[in-house]
Order: structure tokens, then sequence, then C-alpha cells
């Protein structure tokens, strides 16, 4: 797999944990505008595909990194009978806390929790998702075999991240995406390096194929997966052993 420690803005592994946290929780309330931005909104949809790739109706569900709540609330509407939406960023996880009061949302219940060391009991859940997590951590198989430790025999896991699309289009894409979040980063949010920090993790990210193969070796079975965003976006699809 691809390094995820190179660039200008990208931390060392021992200090990846604290910066990824002082990020988020700095860009916190202007997240989900800046995702709009960037993605045309298209981000939404990409969300809620996840979702139902999660088969949530009558489950319990775990989503992961999940900021301000849009899989988490996407997986209560589909069903899911209690939905743990679970960050390392209790500043993005407010978000989702707030909105669930207003919309008087009483099956989703929230924890600020690593994804290298989930403070959830094995086989604890039906299906666990995650969106833009997986990159930001600094071991990913560590992050799926915890993921398949808190799993029911049987259960999916589904992730939404960024994909690295080889060749001369590929790093056209994603300079070009460098300079549009570079942009709106520093007029929007008023915060240059966060938006840098986030096209570079996601240039040197897994491409779709590695990232299988992470899972692969995490023990997940049955790995599928499409991408979206000319190649840029991919979300996988797997299980864990019955």
């Amino acid at each position: 797999m691809a390094s995820t420690q190179s660039g200008a803005h990208l931390p060392p592994p021992e200090q990846k944990a604290a910066y990824v946290r002082s990020m988020f929780a700095r860009i916190a309330g202007r997240y989900d505008l800046l995702n709009d931005l960037m993605t045309a909104g298209r981000h939404r949809y990409w969300k809620r595909v996840a979702a139902r790739a999660a088969n949530p109706s009558g489950a319990v569900a775990l989503d992961l990194g999940s900021g301000t709540g849009d899989i988490a609330f996407a997986l209560v509407r589909l069903g899911a009978t209690e939905v743990v939406a679970a960050d390392f960023v209790p500043e993005m996880l407010a978000g989702a806390e707030a909105r669930a009061a207003r919309e008087g949302v009483a099956n989703m219940r929230f924890a600020v929790a690593d994804a290298l060391a989930l403070p959830f009991a094995d086989e604890s859940f039906d299906c666990v998702t995650s969106g833009f997590l997986v990159r930001n951590v600094v071991d990913q198989e560590r992050a799926f075999r915890e993921m398949l430790r808190v799993l029911c025999p049987g259960g999916r896991v589904v992730c939404l991240e960024a994909a690295r699309r080889h060749g001369v289009i590929g790093r056209v894409l994603s300079a070009g995406f460098g300079v549009v979040a570079r942009i709106l980063g520093q007029v929007v949010a008023g915060d240059r390096d966060a938006y840098s920090y986030l096209p570079e993790s996601a240039a040197a990210f897994a491409s779709p194929k590695e990232l299988a193969a992470t899972m692969r070796r995490a023990g997940f079975t049955d790995i599928q997966y499409r991408t979206f965003g000319l190649g840029l976006i991919a979300i996988h699809r797997a299980r864990r052993p019955a």
C-alpha cells in the first residue's frame, strides 16, 4: 500500500493522531459547508450509497468517524434499530448530537472513540460504516481488525474513502482538487493548513484494489467496491466470515 506519510502537510506517524484531532476540531463548524462546496454536494449522495450498502434495516449499526452524522442519520432512515455514532473528535460529534436533538432521533447514541481501540464488546454490531475515516488513522489494517472484532459473524462493513487513481489523469485530477481545497479552505474556513492536509492525504492513499487487499488481510471476505467522482472516491463493502 502506498504510504500516507508523504507530502508537506502530512505529519509523521507518531504525531498523526494529535494532528488529526486538532485539525478536525478547528474545522468542525465549517466541515459540512466545505464538503458541499468541494464536491458540489455529491458527498451526501456517496454517504447515502454507503449507508444503503450496509443493509441496515433491523440492524444495530456503528458509524465510525461519524463527524456530523450524515451516514449515521441515513442508517436511521433506512431502518436501523439502533445506531452508535462514534468519532475521535468531540467537536465534530457535537454537531451530530445537536442534530439528533433537533430532529428528535431517539435510537442514536454517541461515543468518543479511537478507531484503533474501539470501546465496544466483541460481536456488538450487525454492520459498521465509515466515511472518510480510514486514511486518517495511523494503521489502516488495525482499524479494520477492530471493525471485524465488533461485528457479529456475517456482519457487514462499508468504507467510503478517497481513492488514488493511477496515471496522468489521476495526478491531474488530484492536483486540481488540491488547488480547489486550499483556496476554499483559506477563504471559507480560514484554515489553509487543514485543507492542504486533506487533499494530500487523499492523493497519497491507497487505490481501491490496495484497500481491498488491506481489508482481506484484516480478515474480511466477499469484498466488493465501486468508484465514484471520476475514480477519486470508492465505496468498499465486505463481510465478517460467518
